[in-house]
This record gives structure tokens, sequence and C-alpha cells, in this order.
């Protein structure tokens, strides 16, 4: 089958990156992987400093349901998953999600992690310079970990089969914890029979 359509040529640079962070991968032992999360109980603590320097912590954001998604722009997955998880949250923000972008790319590209940054509607910064420990070596891409509203860890990426993002995923594992969010809030708000 002809295409007319020309593939984009990869720098020696990004080949040799997208190279070494497969050797990275494969030489990681199983046991260092992951950390020992466990689903229902507090999650690990994480600060996100953006781009522009604000600092986020996951204790502020306790009464919001929070992703945490792991990333880098050579990695094809998190580019396809980038826009689908930037639309769900826009959408959703009102209804009390906050999604966290931690890039792994190195502090020189922060130039093109901020294109892709700019085009997203959640807040972006390096993991080089943001801290997210409990989570374990990240060392397969994209990864993401969900937070409930009282700050418990609802899904574990590193369980995933396949831990991209999916409409179907993203209905399964985020919109009932933001829909028990929005019951609860609305039942508070009703007044009490007597």
């Amino acid at each position: 089958m002809r295409s007319d359509v020309t593939p984009p040529q990869l720098s020696r640079r990004t080949l040799l990156e997208g190279c070494a962070a497969a050797l990275i991968v494969a030489s990681v032992p199983r046991a260092a992987r992951a950390k020992a999360l466990t689903i229902g109980v507090s999650a690990p603590p994480a600060t996100l400093v953006t781009l522009d320097g604000e600092r986020i912590t996951t204790s502020e954001l306790r009464s919001q349901v929070v992703v945490l998604t792991f990333w880098a722009t050579w990695c094809e997955p998190c580019r396809e998953e980038l826009p689908l998880l930037s639309r769900y949250a826009a959408q959703h923000a009102g209804a009390g999600l906050s999604v966290l972008g931690f890039s792994l790319d190195p502090p020189e590209r922060a130039v093109q992690v901020r294109e892709i940054a700019q085009t997203l509607s959640f807040p972006v910064g390096l993991l080089a310079q943001s801290s997210a420990p409990g989570y374990g070596r990240i060392w397969r891409l994209p990864v993401n970990f969900t937070i409930d509203r009282d700050g418990r860890l609802a899904n574990d990426g590193w369980q995933e089969k396949v831990p991209r993002w999916t409409e179907e995923r993203l209905e399964t594992v985020v919109t009932p914890l933001l829909a028990a969010g929005e019951r609860g809030v609305a039942a508070a708000a009703r007044p009490e029979r007597g």
C-alpha cells in the first residue's frame, strides 16, 4: 500500500533518547519498577512544579479527584493520550477534576514540553523539578494514577495492562469518582426532614 504522506524525520538525538529509554526500562529490575501502592489507602504525596514555577501539591487538591499523568515528548502513545485527557479534564473541571502532568523530559527539552503543554487544559511540569517519589521509578509511559476526593489512591497505573487513558477507561475509572462527589454535594444541600 502506497502512502503519499511522508513520515516526519526524527533527529538522531530523538532516536537515541528513545533507545536509551527502552534500554533503561529493560534493565530495571521488576522489584524496582513500582512501589507498593495500595488502592483505598492514602495516596503518596506529589508536588508538581509547573513550567511557570507554580507549586501544586496533591494535599492542596483534597476534595477533588486528581489524575497524575506521566508522559514524555518522545513517547508516541503519550502524545496520542494527552489530547483525550485534556478534553476530559476541561469537560469535568467544574465537577472537581484536577489533572497534573509530569513530563519525564530533561530540562533541556523544556521548550518542546512547553509547546505541548500550551495545547493542554491542565498544568504541566518536569518530573526532574517536581516530586512524586511514592509512585516508584517511572519506567513505562504513559502511566497514570487516580486519587479520590479523600486523598486515597483509586487507580494504580502500574496494575493496568494498558495504562493509557481511553474514553472507556476514563468513564470507568474517573467518572464514577466525580459522580460520587456530586451526589455527596447534592445530599448535603438538601434540607433535613424532621
